[in-house]
């Protein structure tokens, strides 16, 4: 089978986690099906990820990109006391290593009781 666009894609969207790809240029690229249903109209294909993060994320997030250029990979970010999930700033590269972009991983807390709960189901109700 032919790895195309179309099964990539598919791959993305069938992952339960949000996934929003910035480049360098802090330019929503790509969005998975969870992203969307996850962040609706706050994030656009095309927009600034600062329509919905302010100045200090700028600052956190060009950290971290200096870092990942200097040769780290996923770097952990903070944990989030409001979603109690631990948050990490993802670097991707091209096949030569440069960082063309980058996305953020979040960790969400299972529950021991209900070990069984679908991640999407999670999303659905934070």
């Amino acid at each position: 089978m032919e790895i195309t666009m179309e099964v990539l894609y598919g791959i993305l969207d069938a992952y339960a986690y949000e996934i929003v790809f910035v480049d360098r240029e802090h330019i929503v690229s790509y969005m998975n099906k969870t992203a969307k249903q996850r962040y609706g109209e706050r994030v656009k294909i095309g927009q600034s990820l600062f329509h919905c993060h302010n100045e200090n994320s700028k600052v956190k997030i060009e950290a971290f990109l200096k870092r990942a250029d200097a040769g780290e990979d996923e770097m952990f970010e903070v944990f989030n006391t409001k979603t109690k999930e631990r948050e990490f700033f993802v670097p991707v590269r091209d096949s030569k290593g440069k960082v063309i972009g980058y996305f953020e991983r979040h960790e969400m807390p299972w529950s021991q009781d209900q070990p069984d709960i679908p991640v999407f189901e999670y999303w659905k109700h934070r």
